[in-house]
């Protein structure tokens, strides 16, 4: 087993476990033997195969990515920034799932551009949540990612026959055959030799999924001791449409079914009672959420583009909510969406004291991590797994170093990451990939987008192209001929 021992760091970000909370140590010594770290502290003494000069860096744990759909939402670029839908109460996401779908045979390729640029922005655990596709498990081995496979069903998909209704088509039997394919999928993951792959159970959203389903797939997670996911309290009209089935909010329904609590991610959580935007009479979503430990996976970027915002980051921690950082669109950049948590919650409150810099940073380490029932990820400490990454302090984006992860977070974001180690494997080395072909995976894209979007007319209800949904940002001077 070789010992790699990092030598007079000029800054790391150690887990004080008496504090419960990240600090900071200066000039001290960081060494791991195999996938382990063994040693954090001053005068490291022991047994050394390979020693790093920690003069320019700072090392920090890898992030925990805790939601993320890379294989499709890549392709998507160019397409989804500016679309909205008033009518959707501003959310784009029923339109363009109903538009658009992405080849099979192409999503392993956005896979692996995203798995990079994960990778590049420091992230080293992540949950995948996607309808499985050829190429998956193996794309996922490739990158050396640790990785939590969510393979996703539902009894029902979404329809639109105007502008303002969401249909549904259901499909009991084979919402029920996914499922029990998933169970299959998590069960064989288990068993990779990587030791890096794990699964949890995953129904979609839940108002494609029935009852029996969410709580049936829920004990399915139990028995196995993962965890389970769903995306709830996304969209007003998700809200509306829970209300109308079942009288309470899509929180309170999840409550009643029992399936809230430690283990328990659900994607979103933005649009509860009190949200602005909704103003139910109740007060309670928040309440249930913090009282049962259930974490929440923030991901701000897809919904400030709409102009909604959680209300606010502050309040759902004070709550006792598990919060943990996912991308969920492009950028697939957790340290641009731990600022914005940051900035848009002291916006929804009013204060800026309200979601500081180490609040978000814990999130997207600890966070995670206890949201993934972890204790040994999202941190570096002895006994943690040997996932880090190394911060270029020589970077001028990231100078003066008074504070590194205010500049990391504030300032650099990805820009400087230097290196990245999973599972005490180096995967990034002067920031480039060692273990993916992105320019390559990248360069495919372009005629996967074209396919994507040349099946636009065929699945929208009004016949339209993709141009007419998602148009360019600018006229064309000149158009073309096509």
């Amino acid at each position: 087993m070789t010992t790699t021992h990092f030598k007079d760091v000029d800054w790391i970000v150690a887990w004080d476990q008496d504090r419960q909370s990240h600090c900071y140590l200066k000039g001290g010594d960081l060494a791991f033997a195999g996938n382990e770290i063994t040693f954090v502290g001053p005068d490291y003494d022991g047994q050394s195969d390979n020693v790093v000069d920690g003069a320019g860096i700072c090392l920090i744990p890898g992030l925990v990515n805790i939601h993320s759909h890379p294989c499709t939402e890549v392709l998507y670029r160019g397409i989804r920034e500016d679309h909205s839908v008033r009518e959707h109460h501003m959310t784009g996401l029923y339109e363009r799932s109903c538009s658009y779908a992405a080849d099979n045979d192409d999503k392993k390729f956005g896979a692996e551009v995203s798995y990079a640029d994960l990778m590049l922005s420091g992230v080293t655990t992540l949950v995948d949540v996607t309808f499985p596709y050829p190429g998956w498990v193996e794309v996922m081995e490739k990158s050396g990612l640790r990785m939590y496979a969510a393979p996703g069903f539902n009894s029902a998909q979404w329809q639109r026959h105007n502008h303002h209704e969401l249909h549904f088509a259901e499909d009991l039997a084979k919402g029920r055959a996914d499922f029990e394919a998933s169970l299959e999928f998590i069960d064989a993951l288990g068993a990779h030799p990587s030791d890096r792959l794990s699964g949890i159970v995953s129904p979609f959203q839940i108002e494609n999924n029935t009852p029996e389903l969410l709580t049936e797939s829920y004990a399915a997670a139990q028995d196995r001791g993962i965890p389970w996911t769903t995306h709830a309290a996304q969209a007003v009209i998700e809200f509306n449409i829970m209300v109308q089935r079942h009288g309470i909010t899509p929180i309170q329904f999840l409550a009643e079914l029992g399936v809230l609590g430690p283990g328990t991610i659900i994607a979103h959580a933005i649009f509860i009672d009190e949200s602005s935007w909704i103003q139910w009479h109740s007060k309670t979503d928040l309440k249930l959420l913090g009282d049962s430990h259930t974490a929440v996976a923030h991901c701000p970027t897809p919904f400030m583009r709409y102009g909604a915002i959680m209300e606010d980051f502050g309040r759902y921690k004070d709550a006792g909510v598990v919060l943990g950082i996912g991308t969920d669109t492009i950028p697939h950049n957790l340290i641009e969406d731990m600022r914005s948590a940051a900035v848009l919650a002291r916006i929804a409150s009013k204060d800026g004291q309200v979601a500081t810099t180490s609040d978000v940073f814990h999130a997207a380490t600890i966070g995670g991590a206890s949201a993934l029932m972890r204790d040994d990820i999202g941190r570096l400490a002895v006994g943690a797994k040997a996932d880090m990454v190394a911060l270029d302090l020589n970077n001028p984006i990231m100078m003066p170093v008074r504070d590194p992860i205010v500049s990391l977070i504030h300032h650099a974001a990805e820009r400087a990451v230097k290196d990245v180690y999973i599972d005490g494997r180096q995967v990034i080395r002067d920031h480039q990939v060692l273990t993916l072909d992105r320019p390559g995976a990248a360069a495919r894209l372009a005629d996967a987008q074209a396919r994507m979007e040349a099946g636009v007319p065929e699945r929208d209800f009004l016949g339209r192209s993709s141009q007419e949904i998602a148009p360019l940002s600018l006229p064309m001077a000149f158009p073309s001929n096509e």
